[in-house]
């Protein structure tokens, strides 16, 4: 099912442009050298065109050939505040991708379709939490770059504080893993919560900030310094 669509991919193949990404990326995996506006154009096109089963199918079956463009049009397929009539099985496909994370770019454009997923059914939740506990460090990653929905209601209600509560005790115990992408992990969420949660912020440095990194409590704390 998925061959037409690799094959419009692959026909916008830029090989020069492919070199240099597999050098910035630094993962060992297929690239066509595509733009990201050239992907986010087919992809609208295939929302389009298929119902959601056949969005999901194509979407496990592009992520599957490992091509790093391919990666991004399986999650820019998925990524949409509302999937009718039911959307458990991209969630499920989206939460199954992430022991296959190796890069930032490829793990942040599929956590932008989980976003959404957990903001439909904040319950979700549960299960990102146990991701916090995987020896596998892009795994960790994800369950703070999944949540960052809840670094942003300027006026949340009682159960998207406890969510916010929630997830920066998850950040809490990352704080002795000095692993550069986990300090830098924590210190996104930190700041994007700054713009609307200055107090929380504060406090997590004020208790935290002396065993993170250097450069993570000072990124955490870049919107409240004068």
């Amino acid at each position: 099912m998925h061959e037409p669509f690799l094959a419009a991919l692959e026909a916008l193949a830029d090989p020069a442009r492919a070199e240099g990404m597999r050098a910035y990326h630094k993962a060992d995996r297929p690239y066509l050298g595509l733009r990201n506006p050239q992907i986010d154009e087919l992809t609208r096109e295939w929302r389009a065109q298929l119902d959601l089963p056949q969005r999901v199918a194509l979407a496990d079956a592009l992520w599957q050939t490992d091509i790093y463009e391919a990666r991004l049009a399986a999650a820019k397929l998925l990524t949409q505040a509302r999937l009718r009539p039911d959307d458990a099985g991209a969630w499920r496909l989206i939460a199954s991708w992430t022991p296959d994370f190796d890069s930032w770019a490829i793990a942040d454009h599929a956590c932008m379709a989980g976003q959404k997923r957990l903001v439909a059914d904040p319950a979700r939740l549960d299960e990102v939490e146990a991701w916090t506990q995987s020896d596998h460090l892009w795994t960790r990653r994800a369950a703070l770059v999944i949540t960052l929905p809840w670094t942003k209601q300027n006026h949340p209600k009682p159960a998207e504080i406890a969510a916010r509560d929630r997830i920066l005790g998850w950040a809490a115990g990352y704080v002795p893993d000095h692993q550069w992408f986990i300090q830098k992990a924590i210190a996104w969420w930190l700041r994007e919560l700054s713009k609307h949660d200055a107090d929380r912020v504060r406090a997590f440095v004020d208790t935290h900030g002396g065993a993170m990194k250097p450069f993570a409590a000072k990124e955490a704390m870049r919107h409240l310094r004068d």
